[in-house]
């Protein structure tokens, strides 16, 4: 098969690689559809040492079963392979799982190919209506479905009556944005600083984003959500959060810093990290999106597969204005 293979700092290839063999409770997966997340490019600069080359990258995947009894069943895939007996699977929280593995991180090879394997399990079924670009969304959404169901548990006041800032209109943060207004938010405020961006989000997501410096100085928010997870962005969270606010941490950008820890002290204020999602996260994110009530997602823009080099350097560049890019394997 053809896979784009990371192969070291800002270096992808499109080869030949060997088509992986399902194991038992694998099916094998036409992958039709697949993003590219943050978390692939932090591997692609080189600052994800749980990425190490080379290593096929990419988990945001929708495709086509070619094995087994559900030949040519469509299907979403949950990239979060868990092992389903230790106590936080069995207690529903899947993604802290002491042995979980995700495909792109070995020893999984990732999604940026023709085909993958995946058990069985972490596959929901696409309606025949539904694109598979609009099925990939599924995971990146679903982290920000879970990080709005965490928020909503912790909030002091009913989320329909909260003030909420999301910080970053990439795919992370467009997916917490339409999942808080899906479960209940009615004033979300999106901030993201690449100008093409902030127009593509008003104009085709519909969302109230603005420029960073649009929004009042003084303006406070009863929940932040950071899809960035930068020094300078977790500074903007702790500043902005009203007493008695929650902060939900979703980006993976910077290790440390950027905390007013003593103002979270004083104003009880809730941190919150977040990571990834459960499977039921997952299926309620796909039942959204296949019913709808999360927009009409028409904000992605297609890419060939063997063109992911040349597109992993224009998000690098800041040149692409919509949250997400699909690459298709199997476009040409």
């Amino acid at each position: 098969m053809k896979a784009l293979v990371y192969t070291g700092e800002k270096t992808l290839e499109f080869r030949d690689a060997e088509r992986p063999v399902p194991a038992e409770g694998d099916a094998l997966v036409r992958v039709e559809s697949v993003g590219i997340c943050g978390s692939d490019m932090h591997a692609y600069l080189g600052h994800d040492e749980r990425r190490p080359a080379p290593l096929i990258l990419g988990h945001e995947a929708a495709g086509t079963i070619v094995s087994g009894p559900d030949t040519g069943r469509r299907v979403t895939v949950n990239p979060l392979v868990t092992c389903m007996t230790c106590d936080a699977c069995r207690s529903g929280r899947e993604n802290l799982c002491s042995h979980r593995q995700i495909i792109s991180m070995p020893p999984r090879e990732g999604a940026f190919a023709q085909f993958l394997t995946i058990p069985e399990r972490n596959l929901v079924t696409v309606p025949d209506h539904v694109s598979f670009d609009h099925a990939a969304l599924a995971e990146p959404i679903a982290c920000g479905w879970h990080a709005a169901r965490m928020a909503a548990r912790t909030l002091f006041k009913p989320l329909q009556e909260a003030r909420v800032l999301v910080i970053g209109g990439g795919a992370i943060g467009v997916g917490a944005a339409l999942s808080l207004r899906a479960q209940g938010a009615g004033d979300v405020t999106v901030v993201e600083p690449n100008g093409a961006r902030c127009a593509c989000l008003v104009d085709q997501v519909k969302l109230d984003a603005r420029d960073p410096a649009a929004v009042d100085a003084d303006r406070m928010f009863d929940l932040i959500v950071d899809a960035v997870g930068y020094s300078a962005t977790r500074e903007e969270a702790s500043r902005r959060a009203a007493p008695g606010g929650v902060i939900v941490h979703i980006g993976l950008g910077q290790a440390s810093d950027g905390l007013d820890i003593r103002r979270m002290t004083l104003q009880e204020i809730t941190f919150i990290g977040t990571y990834t999602y459960t499977a039921n996260d997952f299926r309620e994110t796909a039942a959204a999106i296949f019913d709808g009530r999360l927009g009409a997602l028409d904000w992605v823009r297609q890419r060939p597969l063997e063109e992911g080099a040349a597109a992993f350097a224009d998000l690098l560049s800041g040149s692409v204005d919509a949250p997400k890019i699909i690459l298709k394997p199997h476009l040409t």
